[in-house]
C-alpha cells in the first residue's frame, strides 16, 4: 500500500496549528490540514504489512490501507468512497477522535505511525468540497416506525442506517439541537457545528424526522444534565407508537467530588460549564453564563473533558489555569514492546494544554475553602498508590487560590431515571444492559427496546458510539424485518 519504500524515505507529517495568541481570540477551529503533497507523503508511509492491525485498532473498522494507497494514487473520490463505506461521519473522527488506529499502525512499532487521523480529516473536506457526499434516499420504504433517543454520534448513525433501510426514522433530542455531546460538550474550536448542521440536513432528505427539545421520560429535580427540553413524552407513549425504540443517550451523569465545601457558589460540573458557551456560540442569549473571565480556575480532572475546559477558560481570559489529575504523571514515551498494537500509557499534551496551564499530577482535592458563599479557594495533598489504594503523602498538604472550580472527572453512567422509566435491566455500571451478539444483539430486556453507545457501554469515545450506532441498526432492522443487509 502507498509507496513500498515510503517508510524509509519519508518522515510522517503533522497537522498544524494556528498561533496561539490567534486563535485564542475565537472559537473557530485551529488546525491547518494537509494539502494534496503533503497527504500523498504521508499515505506514501503506509506499509504493506500483511496484518493492518490498524483495521482493528480502528472500532468502526476503517479500510485504512486501501483509502491511504487511492490518497497516494490521487484518487480521492474512491478514497473517500472506501471511508465512507465504514463511517457515517469522518469530519467527527477524523477532528476528535484520539486515533486508537494509529497506535495499532504496524510502523508506530519502531517508528512513528502513518497520520491515518489527518488523511480521514483530508478525504472528508475534500468529499464535501467536491459535492461528493449527498443524501441516500431508500428506493422503498417498510412502513416499520423507528425511535432513536438521543442524537449524539451513536444516535445519528443508527437513524442514518435505518433510514437507509427504508424505514421511518425519528430522531428524539432533549435539547434544542442536534448532535447531543458533539453539539453541548465538544468545544467549537475543536469541531466547529457546521459539520453537524449539514449531516442534519443530510440525513433530513434521507428521510429522518428530527424532533428536538422533547425529554423521553424524566430528570430528577436536582440534575445537573443540560436539558433544553420543552416537552416531554413517556417511555410508555414512545412503545405504544413505534415498532421498535432504540436508547442511544449519552453517560451524562458526571462524577462528583463530595468533599465538603461542594455547596459552595462557583464549584461546578464540566458539563454546566462547556455546553453554555457551545449555546453562545451559536447565536442563543443565555443569562447567568459561567463565566472564567479574570478568574484563578481550577480544573479537577486530566482527561480530554479538563483539557476543554482549559481551552474554553483561556479564551475567556482567565487570570490563571490549573489543572489537577489524581493518577500519577504518565512516562513521555509508552513502552512500544509491551504495549502495541493497545492504547499505550504515556503523557499526552492537547492543543489546549499548549495555549496555557500548569499541570498537577498526583493530587487530590480535601476540601473547597470559601468566603460569603463562593469558592475561594481548595485544599490538597498529593498521593501515591500502595496496596491498591491512593494514600496521603504527609507534609504535601497545600491551598490553592480559586474562583471558578470545573470538575471533569468523566461520566459514571447515562442518567438512571430514563432507563428506570423503560423498566430497562441495568449492569453493575448503571449502562442498559444488552448484549452485542451478531444476532439478536443490543437488545434489551424489554421487547422492542434497544440500547447502543453510551447509554449501553458507558462513557467512551466518539468512534465507539458511532460503531455501536452502526451495529444496533442492523440488529434493529433484523428485528423489523428477520434480516438485514446493512453492514456490521
Amino acid at each position: 500500500m502507498g509507496k513500498v519504500t515510503g517508510f524509509l524515505e519519508f518522515e510522517r507529517v503533522e497537522e498544524g496549528y494556528k498561533p496561539v495568541p490567534e486563535r485564542l481570540k475565537h472559537y473557530k477551529e485551529f488546525v491547518i490540514g494537509l494539502d494534496d503533497a503533503q497527504s500523498k507523503v504521508q499515505a506514501a508511509r503506509c506499509m504493506d504489512c500483511g496484518t493492518p492491525f490498524c483495521n482493528s485498532g480502528c472500532p468502526v473498522n476503517n479500510i485504512i490501507p486501501d483509502f491511504n494507497d487511492l490518497v497516494y494514487q490521487g484518487d480521492w473520490k474512491n478514497a473517500w468512497t472506501v471511508l465512507d463505506s465504514t463511517n457515517n461521519f469522518p469530519e467527527f473522527t477524523g477532528r476528535i477522535c484520539p486515533a486508537p488506529c494509529e497506535e495499532a499502525c504496524t510502523l508506530n512499532y519502531n517508528d512513528e505511525p502513518v497520520g491515518i487521523k489527518s488523511l480521514e480529516h483530508a478525504i472528508i473536506d475534500r468529499a464535501w468540497e467536491h459535492g461528493w457526499v449527498q443524501p441516500r434516499v431508500p428506493r422503498i420504504k417498510t412502513g416499520k416506525k423507528v425511535a432513536v433517543v438521543g442524537s449524539g454520534p451513536a444516535g445519528m448513525a443508527a437513524a442514518q442506517q435505518l433510514a437507509r433501510a427504508g424505514h421511518d426514522v425519528t430522531l428524539f433530542e432533549k435539547n434544542d439541537r442536534i448532535g447531543g455531546l458533539l453539539r453541548y460538550g465538544i468545544p467549537d474550536f475543536k469541531m466547529e457545528k457546521r459539520h453537524i448542521d449539514r449531516r442534519v440536513e443530510q440525513m433530513k432528505a434521507e428521510g429522518v424526522t428530527m424532533r428536538t427539545g422533547v425529554m423521553v421520560g424524566q430528570l430528577p429535580k436536582d440534575s445537573k444534565v443540560t436539558n433544553w427540553a420543552k416537552e416531554t413524552i413517556s417511555p410508555e407513549q414512545l412503545q405504544k407508537d413505534f415498532d421498535a425504540v432504540l436508547l442511544t443517550g449519552g453517560a451524562e451523569q458526571s462524577r462528583d467530588l463530595p468533599v465538603p465545601g461542594r455547596d459552595l457558589d462557583g464549584v461546578h460540573f464540566a458539563m454546566e460549564f462547556l455546553p453554555q458557551q457551545n449555546k453562545v456560540n451559536a447565536g442563543d442569549k443565555l443569562k447567568g453564563q459561567i463565566l472564567a473571565t479574570g478568574k484563578h480556575v481550577i480544573v479537577i480532572g486530566g482527561g480530554d473533558t479538563g483539557s476543554d475546559c482549559v481551552g474554553t477558560s483561556n479564551r475567556h481570559g482567565a487570570a490563571s489555569v490549573v489543572q489537577f489529575e489524581l493518577m500519577p504523571q504518565p512516562p513521555e514515551h509508552e513502552n512500544k514492546p509491551l504495549t502495541w498494537p493497545y492504547w499505550p500509557y504515556k503523557l499526552r499534551t492537547s492543543s489546549s494544554h499548549e495555549e496555557g496551564v500548569t499541570r498537577e499530577f498526583a493530587i487530590a482535592t480535601k476540601e473547597f475553602i470559601g468566603d460569603k458563599g463562593k469558592v475561594t479557594g481548595l485544599k490538597t495533598v498529593h498521593v501515591e498508590m500502595k496496596d491498591g489504594k491512593f494514600v496521603e503523602i504527609a507534609g504535601t498538604e497545600k491551598e490553592y487560590k480559586a474562583d471558578l472550580v470545573l470538575l471533569a472527572m468523566g461520566f459514571v453512567s447515562p442518567v438512571q431515571s430514563v432507563l428506570e422509566g423503560f423498566k430497562v435491566d441495568k449492569d453493575a455500571r448503571g449502562n442498559a444492559r444488552a448484549t452485542t451478539d451478531f444476532h439478536g444483539g443490543y437488545v434489551t430486556n424489554v421487547p422492542k427496546v434497544f440500547a447502543a453507545g453510551d447509554m449501553r457501554r458507558g462513557q467512551s469515545l466518539v468512534v465507539w458510539a458511532i460503531r455501536e450506532g452502526r451495529q444496533a441498526a442492523r440488529a434493529v432492522d433484523e428485528f423489523l424485518m428477520g434480516f438485514s443487509d446493512l453492514p456490521r
